[in-house]
């Protein structure tokens, strides 16, 4: 059996983008971080490659085959994942921007396994400045919330 070195790109660069996310949610101490973000985007673009693989096999045998229909139960089958990284805790809810996180990484595996490396590209580089630039953005809007409330 001859090793396909076809599958090294897209596994590899969901790896790293989706690590990239990962890497950010480690840095705040979050529990899905690194590893977790990792796996998600690599287990989507692996999916994803499946989905397109046998589309491909299938194609002109007759059968009705469309490639989507499995990476759309990624975007939905996530959300379970998602779910449980979101935690009340008293009045507030935790866990949102990772369950949001852990959600893109899919679609970044996805773009990734199916070959679309430059919107894989763009959409970590976009997640990741949300991430952090949008941090000290609501952090400056909740220090002005608490100076006018005299808080």
């Amino acid at each position: 059996m001859d090793f396909d070195w076809s599958v090294i790109l897209p596994l590899g660069s969901a790896l790293i983008l989706g690590g990239f996310v990962g890497f950010e949610r480690e840095l705040v101490g979050k529990a899905a971080g690194f590893r977790t973000h990792s796996i998600v985007s690599v287990g989507a673009a692996l999916i994803m490659m499946i989905s397109i693989m046998m589309f491909e096999s299938f194609k002109g045998q007759g059968a009705v085959s469309d490639p989507s229909r499995i990476a759309a139960q990624v975007v939905s089958g996530i959300g379970f994942l998602g779910a449980g990284a979101i935690i009340r805790s008293g009045v507030s809810v935790v866990g949102i921007t990772t369950a949001a996180t852990l959600w893109v990484c899919a679609g970044i595996g996805l773009a990734c396994g199916a070959g679309y490396y430059n919107i894989a590209i763009i959409t970590t580089l976009l997640v990741i400045l949300v991430l952090i630039v949008f941090r000290y953005l609501d952090q400056y809007i909740s220090s002005k919330k608490s100076s006018e409330n005299g808080i």
